[in-house]
């Protein structure tokens, strides 16, 4: 059984030594083990080419390498054109 844990908000950043640098000081506190929950921001918009490297890199994708996955040919289908 863990013991019950109390949360403390504060910001910082990691610097170039992948070091946690907080931007003010812990509260006063006994010494001892912490638990520390990292949340990054995320880029507000990733480009296109982002998304898409993302999903070829994405191993949930693996199967569609299989050649038995490719059912289709450039002649399938009819050309869709938006007109606008």
């Amino acid at each position: 059984m863990s013991a019950a844990l109390t949360a403390i908000e504060l910001e910082g950043q990691i610097d170039e030594h992948n070091r946690l640098q907080l931007d003010d000081p812990l509260p006063a506190m006994t010494p001892g083990r912490v638990r520390v929950i990292i949340l990054i921001p995320e880029p507000a918009d990733l480009d296109e080419s982002e998304w898409l490297h993302a999903a070829a890199a994405n191993p949930a994708f693996d199967f569609l390498k299989d050649p038995s996955e490719d059912v289709y040919s450039l002649s399938d289908g009819k050309p869709f054109d938006v007109e606008g």
